[in-house]
């Protein structure tokens, strides 16, 4: 798939309120829902209709499933009905419980809750078959409107369903959640914290368990009181372990909601309590204070009521937070801004984000492993100015994001393994290049790449400037990222793309003939043996002379030009505009010609003939020209092979076109100022 390189220029954080809109027919929601209110229609969204393509991308529907609207399926439909609640999230036959887990984290931040899932939605006497939801992706808030035809089997639900079987905000909210990410089939499998960010454009943080610090119970205390999303998960060492169920009850690979911490007076002492829910809406934790345990008989009704302690066959259960740590192996936590959980004191965080691109054979280098193409990733300037308050370091939380993967799955795509390098940046540098990372050893980096949509992690450093390396762990890997800086203190970010340009040679005078050097007397006496008196020759002329050239040049390997490269030759140097081209303006070439062969032997590392063309930037600033990555990128594409190499064929092509843009460019600018200097004098 071809990826077009992104400008990774610091961005302001979007607002929920600017959510733009994304129907392919540029109305928004209450105008489409106008629309078919006047014209007497329920809303049909062909953007993602009701077909087998909307379900799966590589698969078959294994049942016929009958696409149904809420009024087709019961009597009396409810968008919400008695408030929207962890209690009207229950699985189907998608595996998407990790979408689940972040739809029941959600319903307890009523705020949030309202800002995804607009509650002034309904079945009313306004009801024209068309509901809308808002999710956060890559910097920006996004409208999704759907229809309300959803996949049923038997007149029931298959996916996405609430206990209540008149209730469907969490079905039509799981339906613009697939469109999002392009079909149902692309909600398999996931990370609770990537739907939790989509829901609120917070930052995730993961903890290992059973490596947690110290005060972990408090670090989750304070998260929930912040409404920070938590999910929890148990890991597996093998395929065969998935959603297999312990003794205890709980599911291997399967993600789970926290939805609650508290301290219970028990037998005269306080024992620490932790809430999980099980998307399923079953299968609970069989072992100490789980519902019909025997430890709530010593815990008064006035103690159980204020845990909302019941027996009910729910899905959700109390355990010792203890058992907790023992059983359970991951924690993901969304803070809805990145608030640090570490002390008592609310945080304003500055952000930034930039977006970019890895773009295979130019900006696509991997990690610090493949030194010869790392250093060709893009590079992001970091300067940390204040140290935080009362402290002798400056923090900030790194957080890079893979864009559009679960959206590119139907064409292959999977989760890259990414992660991210930070280095104290020279004073005063800009792009730094392979050598600089050859002797240099980072200063902070991510703690693993891992196939993850994002990998975030805290820091605090110095006060300085720095270059953050965002990379996939093996090079020639394609995507586009975004990556937020959050800083307590404000923090400066900037691209170190390369500015455009152009530092060339005056082209020398040809010599007389009574001066020429021996090399040009011998290209002379060739000139004239093909050209004949009047010195003048074409394309095809130019080509047999120049390979016969090349073949007599013992230390290169490239011995034949196209006839394309001299018909460009000649539109370069041809002063008359005959076509063709005398001997006094090939010798002005030859020279030139000698310059680039040098330069591509030079970073042709193993002598092979061509060039790797991660190395192009540096080739083409030995010959004067400075490029930008967007431009190095379209060259790259324009002249590598399917193994990233260049041959000097293509390099000597990718030459002369540099200098006929740049002629035009320095013709332009003269008009310019006379234009200029025209309209001053009048």
């Amino acid at each position: 798939m071809p990826y077009v390189l992104r400008a990774a220029r610091p961005r302001q954080p979007a607002l929920p309120r600017d959510a733009r809109g994304t129907h392919s027919s540029g109305q928004d929601y209450e105008a489409l829902r106008r629309e078919c209110r006047r014209r007497g229609v329920l809303f049909e969204d062909p953007d993602f209709p009701a077909t087998s393509a909307s379900l799966f991308f590589s698969q078959q529907p294994h049942v016929p499933f009958v696409w149904k609207r809420p009024g087709d399926i019961v009597k009396d439909p409810k968008f919400v009905l008695g408030g929207a609640t962890r209690t009207d999230i229950c699985q189907g036959d998608l595996g998407d419980c990790w979408l689940l887990a972040a739809i029941a984290s959600l319903t307890l931040n009523e705020k949030t809750l309202s800002r995804v899932v607009p509650l002034d939605q309904n079945f009313g006497p306004d009801y024209a078959g068309i509901f809308h939801f808002q999710f956060w992706q890559h910097n920006e808030w996004l409208d999704v409107v759907v229809d309300d035809r959803l996949p049923t089997f038997n007149g029931r639900l298959v996916f996405l369903h609430s206990a209540e079987h008149n209730e469907f905000w969490s079905a039509l909210l799981e339906k613009a959640y697939a469109k999002l990410n392009g079909s149902y089939e692309a909600l398999k499998g996931g990370s609770t914290i990537e739907a939790m960010e989509d829901f609120t454009g917070g930052v995730g943080e993961m903890y290992e368990v059973k490596r947690a610090p110290d005060n972990f119970y408090e670090i989750l205390e304070k998260a929930l009181k912040r409404c920070s999303m938590v999910g929890c998960s148990i890991d597996i060492s093998n395929a065969a372990e998935s959603e297999a169920k312990t003794r205890f009850g709980l599911i291997k690979g399967h993600a789970y909601s926290v939805t609650g911490i508290d301290e219970v007076s028990y037998r005269g002492q306080k024992v620490r309590l932790i809430r999980i829910r099980n998307p399923w809406g079953e299968m609970e934790w069989n072992g100490p204070w789980s519902d019909n345990s025997a430890e709530w008989r010593s815990v008064s009704l006035s103690e159980q009521k204020r845990l909302s302690q019941t027996a009910l066959h729910d899905g959700e259960f109390w355990m010792n937070f203890e058992d907790f740590k023992v059983h359970f192996d991951k924690v993901e936590i969304c803070n809805l801004t990145p608030d640090a959980l570490e002390d008592n004191t609310p945080h304003k965080w500055e952000v930034t984000v930039h977006q970019g691109s890895w773009v295979r054979g130019s900006t696509a280098g991997g990690c610090r492993n493949f030194l010869d193409t790392f250093w060709t990733n893009p590079q992001i300037k970091l300067r940390l100015t204040e140290k935080d308050e009362g402290q002798d370091g400056c923090t900030f939380i790194a957080a890079l994001m893979q864009k559009d993967r679960r959206r590119l799955k139907r064409l292959g795509a999977d989760m890259l393994s990414i992660g991210y390098s930070i280095y104290e940046s020279p004073s005063g540098a800009g792009h730094l290049n392979k050598e600089f990372f050859r002797y240099h050893p980072s200063k902070a980096r991510s703690k693993t790449y891992i196939n993850l949509r994002e990998v975030s992690e805290r820091f605090k450093l110095p006060p300085g400037d720095y270059v953050l390396i965002p990379t996939t762990f093996e090079p020639h890997k394609e995507a586009d990222f975004c990556l937020r800086i959050f800083s307590e203190k404000k923090a400066l970010t900037e691209d170190l793309d390369e500015n455009v340009a152009i530092d060339l040679p005056e082209p020398p005078n040809p010599t007389l003939s009574s001066e020429e050097t021996e090399e040009e007397k011998q290209f002379r006496a060739l000139f004239e043996q093909i050209s004949g008196e009047d010195l003048e020759i074409t394309a095809e002329e130019l080509q047999y002379i120049l390979n016969t050239i090349l073949k007599k040049i013992k230390n290169i390997k490239f011995k034949n030009l196209s006839l394309v490269s001299c018909r460009n030759i000649i539109s370069l140097m041809d002063s008359s505009g005959n076509g063709k081209l005398e001997f006094d303006e090939f010798k002005v070439f030859w020279e030139r010609m000698k310059k680039w062969i040098n330069i591509f032997l030079e970073f042709d590392f193993d002598k092979s003939g061509s060039m790797s063309s991660y190395e192009l930037r540096s080739a083409l600033k030995a010959a004067g020209y400075q490029l930008n990555n967007y431009l190095l990128q379209l060259i790259v594409l324009r002249y590598s092979d399917e193994q990233f190499q260049i041959e000097f064929d293509d390099f000597l092509n990718c030459l002369i076109r540099l200098e006929n843009a740049s002629r035009v460019f320095q013709t332009l600018s003269v008009k310019n100022k006379e234009f200029i200097n025209l309209n001053i004098s009048e």
